[in-house]
């Protein structure tokens, strides 16, 4: 579909069909980037989206164990830090 560049104040805007809007899901806020010559217009990211599911599918095959065998105490740890 072509269109064109409308002057919005001292930018430039391109009107975006009702159905193309729909299709994406977009409402309220959008975030844009550009790749490869191509303006990129999507709905925003949850940061941590999944990671609940990727955590709960990590414990089913026991996948969620401590890397580290013992916990590494710095002399730090020992000689500054202390409870309130």
């Amino acid at each position: 579909m072509k269109t064109t560049l409308i002057p919005i104040g001292n930018s430039r805007g391109v009107r975006i069909p009702k159905p193309f809007i729909e299709q994406c899901g977009l409402a309220g806020e959008v975030e844009m980037d550009v790749q490869d010559g191509m303006i990129l217009i999507h709905s925003p990211r949850c940061p941590r989206s999944g990671w609940g599911a990727a955590f709960e599918s990590m414990a089913r095959q026991g996948d969620d164990k401590l890397l580290d065998p013992v916990p590494v105490s710095t002399r730090w740890d020992n000689e500054e830090w202390q409870w309130k």
